[in-house]
Order: structure tokens, then C-alpha cells, then sequence
């Protein structure tokens, strides 16, 4: 049996997206069966209560090379990604929410960047990160201002330099990816601020790319979300101050 060699390994997480999950895995397969590299697309499902896992099922006989990881159980994003990420085979790894809020095209942006030698590149709404980020519909004003809040304290206590931490929409070398998910102990929302702490303390170049963003009404996070990312944020801090992770 002839394995591929594949470049690129887009994973994406779902919980209860029967609403949305074909028309982005159709966006996916249209944008990545014209490019030149190889890919495979892994849904990976967590514990999705609708038609989720059955829609992205049926789509493997229309996709090429897509896959899905079918877990009954709810674990949370973070450890669902994280599932998906050690799965996958490509040398360049990238997570992309079910939402289609940031467009497949923005790969593309990326792909110069792990040339140039960086293992992470992410992705950015925030221009303060990167010139010419931003939102098409911007998120509700009491959301913005927690964001802006949050981010401060994230930046302080986790991941200093980086305004826009949990964007959707983040890419790694093959061995990062490995390196960092591996051992991640974040498994709701603040795992994205764990993966960048990681890449950090293991000296990892990370890049930021701007991106225009499209905000979904029908978000599955929470207000409650919020405040777990913060507590989250703190644990990071405690995992790395006393060297739970292996740097």
C-alpha cells in the first residue's frame, strides 16, 4: 500500500454544527483540491449531541481525503483539536473553526512564513498584531470589551505580544505539533493560550499573519467562556512555573 506525502493536514473541530459543517468542508475541498500540495481534511467531532458526525460522514464519499474522528464523548475544543492535530499526517498542521469565520485562502499567507523557517504562524482580527487585520462584523461591544480585558491579562500572565490569542485559525510544523500537543492539559477554551505558552517556552518562531474576519451570531461560546479562559490562562502559568510540561 502507497502512503501519501502530505503537506498539509487541516483539522476541524465540531460540536453540534449540522447547521454549517458542509458548506465549509465543500469550501475546504473546492479551495484545496485546485492548489498544488497534497492535504487531508480530519473532522474531528466532540461528542456532538445533532447531525454533525453524520453529515461530515456521508461528505467522505464527495471529499477526497477527508476523515473523521467520530468521539461520542464531549471533551471540549481544546482537547478536540488536540485529538485531531496528533492525528494528522501533514508537515504543516493547521486547526480552522466549523464556522468558516476565516477563510481557507489565508493558507496561503502562511505558506511563506514556514519557508522562512517559523514552526507556528497564526492568525490574527487584531491590527495591533498585524497591519490590515479586521472584522467584518464586529462582535458585540460587552464581548469587545472583555476581549480587550482578557487579552491584557493574558498578555501578562501567559503570552506577552499577542493581541488576538483565540483566533480560530492556527498553523505548525509537523514536530511542533507533536511537541506541543502531546502534552497539552487545556482541553475548553483556553487552549489556544496554552499552545502559544508551549511554543514559546520551547523557543518555536511564531509568525502573525492579518486575516478579515467574519463574526457568526450563532457562536457556541458562551459569557460563562470568558472567564473559564482566564482560569485557564492561570493554570498555564502554574504548568509552566512548575515544569509540568517536558521544555
Amino acid at each position: 500500500m502507497v502512503t501519501r506525502d502530505i503537506y498539509l493536514s487541516v483539522v476541524v473541530p465540531a460540536y453540534n454544527e449540522a447547521d454549517r459543517i458542509e458548506s465549509t468542508l465543500r469550501r475546504l475541498a473546492e479551495y484545496l483540491s485546485q492548489q498544488p500540495y497534497t492535504y487531508e481534511i480530519i473532522v474531528a467531532i466532540d461528542g456532538a449531541k445533532d447531525a454533525t458526525a453524520s453529515i461530515a460522514q456521508k461528505l467522505t464519499s464527495d471529499i477526497q481525503y477527508m476523515r473523521v474522528i467520530d468521539r461520542k464523548e464531549n471533551k471540549g475544543k481544546g482537547y478536540t483539536v488536540r485529538e485531531g492535530m496528533l492525528a494528522a499526517e501533514g508537515k504543516i498542521r493547521l486547526f480552522t473553526d466549523a464556522d468558516n469565520s476565516t477563510d481557507i485562502k489565508y493558507f496561503e499567507d502562511m505558506r511563506p512564513l514556514f519557508d522562512k523557517g517559523y514552526e507556528v504562524v497564526i492568525s490574527s482580527r487584531n491590527p495591533a498584531d498585524a497591519p490590515g487585520a479586521s472584522q467584518e462584523i464586529p462582535q458585540a461591544l460587552f464581548k469587545r470589551l472583555l476581549g480587550m480585558a482578557g487579552n491584557i491579562f493574558i498578555q501578562v500572565v501567559a503570552v506577552r505580544g499577542i493581541w488576538d490569542t483565540q483566533n480560530g485559525f492556527k498553523a505548525f510544523r509537523n514536530f511542533a505539533a507533536e511537541k506541543i500537543f502531546s502534552q497539552t492539559k487545556i482541553y475548553r477554551w483556553g487552549f489556544d493560550i496554552e499552545a502559544l505558552a508551549l511554543a514559546r517556552a520551547l523557543k518555536y518562531k511564531i509568525a502573525i499573519i492579518p486575516i478579515h474576519w467574519y463574526n457568526d451570531a450563532r457562536s457556541h461560546v458562551k459569557f460563562s467562556a470568558y472567564f473559564q479562559v482566564l482560569w485557564e490562562t492561570v493554570k498555564v502559568r502554574w504548568y509552566i512555573a512548575g515544569g509540568a510540561y517536558k521544555l
